[in-house]
């Protein structure tokens, strides 16, 4: 299983959505953390300035930005639409 954590950033960003997203957020979590693979997190590496970080699909709007820590385990930096991307 993977281990997530969390920058205060992502955590003020959850903390801002309406609970019935959170909600959705942490269902496709829990699924990135089990499944990594699977084919609705549409999981991708990232490209130009956020080179070295990846990112998933919550829905069709919304995204989660992420980095490798180890082999096991992600830190989550953003989460929100393609204006994530220009954090």
């Amino acid at each position: 299983m993977i281990a997530v954590r969390f920058t205060p950033s992502f955590v003020r960003q959850i903390q801002s959505l309406s609970d019935e997203i959170q909600e959705e957020i942490f269902q496709k979590v829990n699924l990135f953390k089990t499944q990594l693979n699977h084919r609705s997190l549409k999981v991708h590496k990232l490209k130009g300035r956020l080179a070295g970080r990846y990112s998933f699909s919550v829905n069709y709007h919304m995204r989660i930005v992420f980095e490798w820590l180890g082999k096991n385990e992600v830190l989550f930096h953003a989460i929100g639409d393609h204006d994530v991307y220009k954090d």
